[in-house]
């Protein structure tokens, strides 16, 4: 088990830096959209090129930081309802869900994209729009999305074994960083209470 951890650190390592790293094409996104907006009321022109690259970089930012966003627990979960159940439910429920949904999902996307992404490299293909971008870098981050989010459902699984086994403890940010700050929220306002400074 101690091997297996080993290695989902280091999946964790890798994702994390990758997401951190990627989630500042959100920043060129915006500075490029802005760009483009204000270029197009001042001078009356625009391009599809730079429309193209928006979205392009906006894919990339959802695409790559998937498996970062797996990683700190931030998917879109059902806390209403398995916030109900038993922890050891609720253990068995994260763990099911990464075996019998994320893995397959994950797997046969990157096995279809794949011949996908190499028929477009193949071609060069380009955009329809006139002054578009190649096609195939945008299908390409389709592949390695995917690929990353399949190695980090991997890395989730050992974890939750492990949680399971009693090998490490389960944290407490099973709802990710809202979860965690809403439970440093209710501390701090505890503490506020017994101060006398809130109702």
């Amino acid at each position: 088990m101690n091997g297996l951890l080993r290695i989902s650190r280091v999946i964790d390592a890798i994702n994390g830096q990758i997401g951190k790293k990627v989630a500042w094409l959100i920043l060129a996104a915006v500075m490029i959209s802005a760009g483009n907006a204000i270029i197009r009321k001042l001078f009356n022109w625009s391009s599809n090129s730079l429309l193209e690259l928006q979205w392009m970089l906006f894919g990339a930012v959802f695409l790559m930081c998937a498996s970062w966003t797996l990683q700190l627990k931030e998917h879109i979960r059902i806390d209403i309802a398995s916030n109900l159940m038993p922890k050891r439910v609720q253990q068995w429920m994260e763990l099911l869900g990464h075996l019998l949904f994320l893995m397959p999902f994950s797997v046969l996307t990157v096995y279809y994209s794949w011949p996908f992404f190499m028929r477009s490299y193949a071609i060069n293909e380009q955009s329809l729009s006139a002054g578009g971008l190649a096609q195939w870098p945008a299908k390409g981050l389709v592949v390695v999305g995917f690929a990353l989010l399949t190695v980090q459902g991997l890395s989730e699984i050992i974890k939750q074994i492990a949680i399971m086994r009693g090998v490490i403890a389960d944290d407490d940010t099973a709802g990710g960083l809202a979860a965690a700050a809403e439970a440093e929220a209710q501390r701090l306002l505890n503490q506020a209470k017994e101060q006398g400074i809130a109702p």
